[in-house]
């Protein structure tokens, strides 16, 4: 006999650890208050939030660790393509 994971039970939101560089404020964002985006080179692949304490709009770059922690937390992704 072998124990199966009991898939009904609920699994814990993922939650990313953030920053605001205007108010300085750090807090938890669930994967749906991120958005990434991919682009052809680093400085076209970024992540952003809105600031839940002061409103920015936030726009910081995103290495390819910090993507894949992004894409397997279930953080929504927009791959940008370029036209030649």
């Amino acid at each position: 006999m072998s124990v199966m994971p009991d898939l009904s039970a609920p699994v814990a939101p993922v939650l990313f650890k953030a920053a605001c560089p205007d108010c300085r404020s750090r807090f938890e964002l669930s994967a749906g208050a991120l958005r990434l985006a991919i682009g052809a080179s680093r400085r076209t692949t970024f992540y952003s939030f809105t600031c839940p304490e002061c409103g920015s709009a936030v726009r910081k770059p995103a290495g390819e660790r910090i993507v894949e922690l992004l894409t397997g937390g279930g953080v929504n992704t927009l791959r940008l393509h370029t036209t030649g």
